[in-house]
């Protein structure tokens, strides 16, 4: 059978698969995963646990002698070892892993597996104590748990060709982001409105933290872990219910083959110009956008002095837009084709970090802002909304054009390798953010390396086709 036929699209056309599951269900299973994990990356990595943990850290380190500014700068650097560090082994086993899954031709295993870490991984960060005695048990706790998110959604990725047409897979991966980045707010509401504490003790609408959790030891704020583990167990439900393997068949067994497979697709990306290009641009301008989420609350936090709440409030509102413009974004997508929706997210998120480098509490460009001025808050909930929008549509639009470059009879390996793409490079945008702090003093100037990743990420989508590059696929396996 031809490269460019795909049998696992006889479903959609006739509306029930050879599962005798419809392709509507298999369709909204899929969606259902986005809702369910969606959460960690929400909840956990951007706008509570993050900002969490760096405040139990720095004030940890104040404790044992060092300056604020010290503390602040060794809480966030341990913050960054933890993303390095699960970074790099996400990136670096992404693509053996989809390498063995193609080579046994099922996927569904290793998504329970790995859904596994993520619901231990969350559920462990309830014993996150608030002095700071257990920061490596909570770090060991999220890596987990983030290894478990990261290694499952590359597992997800691969099963979209099998849901549409390439002219259907954008609106279906925007589709998707909107309905992960609704769950995103609305398990976000639910925390700030029931269990995380302000400095009252009280949560953001003047109650205490539900179920009886005690405040005085940040139990609300520490639900957050059991909340989204939780949050995932359930909403999966509809995934493993009507999402079954119909991918191409087993083309080996055992890691012997696995590598081989891995080894060959690896050495045919010299005679894949168009994929190798984009795997490029996608790390740059990925781990571009990774850098603004990571610590975009640290930004809030030692820029701008606002409290977790603030930063939660400020999440709702990047999380509804990107639900918005994800949608949006996958119907622009569906007309014009996902290059041209990356390149206008991508100029969108590089005006975004010149506007947040160039303000602080007392300047906007240069130009001085009176005392107890709210302009800069105003000006960074908008950049909330732009950055939550348009980073939504960029990773909605990089998924259907990761589907244009990928391969049917190697999805999951294909996606190893975009995974690889997003994740093996994890360290530079926190390493230079990093470094670049120190050599400034600033966190504001400190941000500016991701505005160039996202250029170079620009400049390499130039040798990319905005159609894929179905024509090289035979060629790979020689």
């Amino acid at each position: 059978m031809p490269h460019s036929a795909r049998p696992c699209h006889i479903g959609h056309k006739r509306g029930l698969s050879m599962t005798g599951i419809s392709q509507r269900k298999r369709i909204w299973g899929w969606l259902f995963f986005d809702w369910a994990s969606q959460p960690y990356h929400t909840l956990l990595v951007t706008f509570i646990f993050g900002p969490f943990f760096a405040s139990v850290a720095a004030e940890y380190f104040m404790n044992t002698g060092l300056t604020e500014d010290a503390a602040d700068a060794r809480a966030q650097s341990l913050w960054s070892l933890c993303l390095t560090i699960t970074g790099l082994v996400i990136g670096l086993g992404a693509p053996l892993m989809g390498a063995l899954a193609d080579t046994s031709g099922r996927r569904l295993p290793w998504i329970v597996g790995f859904s596994a870490l993520y619901v231990l991984g969350a559920a462990g960060l309830w014993w996150t104590q608030p002095d700071g005695s257990n920061m490596w048990w909570a770090l060991v706790s999220f890596g987990i748990g983030f290894i478990g998110a990261e290694y499952a959604l590359i597992f997800i990725n691969s099963q979209l060709p099998s849901l549409g047409s390439d002219d259907k897979v954008g609106a279906l991966s925007g589709s998707g982001f909107a309905f992960g980045y609704a769950g995103g707010v609305l398990s976000l509401m639910i925390m700030l409105l029931l269990f995380v504490e302000q400095p009252s003790g009280k949560t953001l609408i003047g109650l205490d933290p539900a179920f009886g959790l005690d405040s005085t030891t940040k139990e609300g704020t520490r639900f957050v872990g059991p909340f989204v583990a939780l949050w995932f167990a359930v909403f999966m439900v509809p995934y493993f219910i009507w999402v079954r393997d119909v991918g191409p068949p087993a083309q080996g067994k055992g890691v012997g083959d696995a590598m081989r497979l891995l080894v060959t697709s690896v050495k045919g990306l010299r005679r894949r110009l168009s994929l190798s290009a984009y795997l490029g641009s996608s790390m740059m301008y990925r781990d571009a956008l990774n850098g603004l989420y990571g610590f975009g609350g640290t930004y809030a936090v030692l820029v701008l002095n606002w409290e977790l709440v603030s930063i939660g409030v400020f999440g709702i509102i990047g999380a509804i837009s990107a639900a918005l413009f994800s949608w949006i974004g996958g119907q622009a997508d569906k007309r014009f084709g996902p290059k041209p929706v990356i390149i206008l997210a991508i100029w969108a998120l590089i005006a975004v970090c010149v506007t947040v480098v160039g303000m602080d509490r007392q300047q906007l460009f240069g130009f001085a802002l009176a005392d107890g001025s709210r302009l800069p808050d105003m000006i960074f909930f908008g950049c909330g909304v732009l950055i939550g929008g348009f980073g939504g549509t960029l990773q909605a639009a990089s998924r259907s054009l990761m589907v244009r470059h990928t391969d049917p009879h190697a999805p999951t390996e294909s996606f190893g390798l975009y995974g690889l793409s997003g994740r093996a490079t994890a360290f530079i945008a926190p390493a230079l953010i990093g470094s670049v702090t120190a050599l400034s003093g600033s966190a504001r100037i400190g941000v500016s390396p991701v505005i160039v990743l996202f250029l170079i990420g620009l400049v390499l989508l130039r040798w990319v086709k905005a159609e894929g590059d179905k024509e090289t696929w035979a060629d790979t396996s020689n």
